[in-house]
């Protein structure tokens, strides 16, 4: 087994294990090694994660192992960003820029940290703004890292009633056309989505990276 070879299995094996100061360890092994940054994301990272979202899915494991695995990737990630950030063709490799965030007068993140670690492995520069957030930071936020889409996540069914407002207040300051809003969370469907004005709705992380893969295939084909 190569070196490179051996680095990727402790980057694999931090994710499945769920440990976070492995997977940090692993990618600071890999810089130093000179291995490319986005092979080492994509081999070691996003292809644990995938497998164990879809373990998930077929109720192999249980969520919090998800949710622990996601922490994982991401703490690798932060490791391996600056270096991926520094590839000359780094702005043609990834899909999109996503900033996501669970509404104001929620605090449930854990099914969005998911969503973040599935939207990361499939090639998504995500930004996550955490929970409980205020409607002006979504915007403020979206700005900043200019990002084309904007995903809120709700888990109760009285705060879903902010998902409305923000796209209302995108209105109100003619921003509306510059994103591609994305709803999800427990009480939202396809009805409220259309309802409210979304651009879509995702039953889960799975469903989110279909969508927005969807979305990139189409305005691919349309440049």
């Amino acid at each position: 087994m190569s070196k490179h070879d051996d680095i990727i299995e402790r980057m694999q094996e931090s994710i499945i294990e769920a440990e976070e100061e492995d997977a940090e360890a692993a990618a600071e092994a890999a810089l130093a090694a000179g291995m490319d940054p986005l092979d080492a994301v994509e081999k070691g990272f996003a292809e644990p994660i995938r497998n164990l979202g879809e373990a998930f899915n077929r109720m192999e494991i249980f969520l919090p192992q998800l949710v622990l695995s996601a922490a994982a990737m991401k703490a690798g990630l932060s490791v391996l960003e600056p270096a991926l950030k520094a590839r000359a063709d780094y702005e043609a490799s990834r899909k999109g820029t996503v900033a996501i965030g669970t509404v104001e007068g929620d605090i449930h993140d854990i099914g969005k940290t998911v969503v973040i670690a599935m939207l990361r492995s499939a090639g998504y520069e995500v930004h996550d703004l955490g929970a409980d957030v205020p409607m002006p930071n979504f915007l403020q936020v979206a700005q900043q890292v200019k990002a084309d889409v904007i995903a809120m996540s709700a888990l109760l069914s009285t705060t879903m009633l902010r998902q409305r407002d923000l796209i209302e207040l995108m209105e109100i300051k003619g921003v509306r056309g510059m994103y591609y809003v994305i709803v999800g969370g427990a009480p939202v469907n396809e009805s409220w989505a259309r309802e409210i004005g979304a651009d879509a709705f995702a039953l889960d992380a799975f469903e989110t990276v279909a969508v927005l893969n969807a979305r990139e295939r189409l305005e691919s084909s349309n440049a």
